[in-house]
């Protein structure tokens, strides 16, 4: 016997994961974990007895339920499945998986379709913050074809929007965690930040490295990545985060001029494999260090511009990330107000993950 759980296989973003409805998985979260890393085949590098894509961006979980908050529709919880150890962190927020929660809150029956187009205020239980989601909705149905395209997904998809409010130090207190705009470990100097994901930026050509190699490159440098390593660890206590050696934050950004019309060129640890593309929020979190005087990255991109909204497109290993920032420049470190992202999702799969007996022994 297997204990069967309903889900959703969903595409969100440049992500996939399964979906929950929270009343299906259960409270106690050692068991809870337990019951997310059989069903995904952690740990194991391929994760060949679960439905992982043996990747960190193909291993991640959603779990949704009707939000009790005034200012929201449904509670969003994000939970990163370790691939190669037993580990299930709930330190961070996903913005590709949360592209996904609009419209599987629609078809879940939690929020009922208008005509046209549906807005679904989600509440990100890892951070507090909220997003609001605007997902089509033609004909009172969750529409998945359309003519939007995201750089890292082969096919086009329905556009869903994405509007941040107030998530400026939403994981480590505030924008700039350490209080300085640049920071210095180990010689080298970094820019923390905080926009709704913790990231901490570095020039490229200070760790001996173009910021244009792939991410297959980077991972094969062994000596690379313990240097990385090194200032993310040192780095974890002064950005409010405590340790973080079993924690997915902060994530690691090589910078490097733009080279194909965009603000900023980035190679991102996550924090140990690199992105084939760049996180949701991550790329908030690098945009904004865009804008921000005298942080490295401001000393490096491609724009100057005063404009109280502005566009900046994060070059990343698959193409760019385009993040539009409304700022309040009337006060001596700008002010984000809010941050906004075009995103795609689609429905793959659904139906129910089995999980071994050892699993369904301890859920009886």
């Amino acid at each position: 016997m297997q204990s069967a759980i309903p889900c959703s296989l969903m595409r969100g973003g440049t992500s996939k994961g399964l979906f929950f409805m929270a009343d299906n998985l259960p409270e106690e979260t050692a068991l809870r974990d337990s019951i997310l890393l059989a069903a995904m085949g952690s740990p194991d590098e391929r994760q060949i007895d679960g439905v992982g894509g043996a990747h960190p961006l193909t291993s991640k979980i959603a779990i949704v339920k009707p939000s009790t908050l005034p200012n929201a529709d449904v509670d969003y919880l994000f939970l990163q499945v370790s691939v190669d150890q037993a580990l299930v962190s709930d330190t961070q927020n996903c913005g590709n998986m949360l592209a996904g929660v609009g419209p599987f809150a629609i078809e879940q029956g939690i929020i009922k379709a208008t005509e046209d187009e549906t807005f679904v205020r989600i509440h990100m239980v890892n951070t507090g913050g909220i997003a609001i989601a605007k997902v089509q909705t033609p004909e009172g149905k969750v529409d998945y074809s359309g003519d939007a395209r995201i750089d890292g997904v082969p096919n086009n998809s329905a556009p869903i929007f994405l509007e941040f409010l107030n998530i400026a130090g939403s994981s480590c207190g505030q924008l700039l965690p350490t209080g300085n705009t640049i920071d210095s470990i180990d010689g080298v100097e970094v820019t923390c930040i905080d926009n709704g994901m913790p990231v901490v930026l570095i020039r490229a050509e200070d760790l001996g490295k173009t910021g244009y190699e792939t991410p297959q490159e980077l991972e094969n440098d062994e000596q690379l990545k313990q240097r990385i390593e090194s200032i993310r660890l040192q780095l974890g206590e002064m950005m409010n985060l405590g340790d973080v050696s079993k924690k997915t934050v902060p994530k690691m950004s090589l910078i490097a001029a733009a080279r194909n019309g965009g603000a900023i060129c980035t190679r991102t640890f996550i924090p140990h494999r690199v992105h084939e593309a760049i996180g949701v929020l991550g790329a908030a979190s690098v945009a904004t260090a865009c804008i921000l005087p005298g942080t490295i990255a401001q000393s490096i991109v491609n724009t100057n511009s005063q404009d109280v909204v502005q566009l900046i497109d994060v070059e990343h290993p698959t193409g760019a990330f385009s993040v539009e920032i409304e700022l309040d420049n009337n006060v001596a470190l700008p002010d984000i107000k809010r941050v906004a992202l075009l995103r795609t999702a689609r429905l793959l799969m659904r139906g129910e993950v089995l999980v071994p007996d050892d699993i369904n022994q301890k859920l009886n």
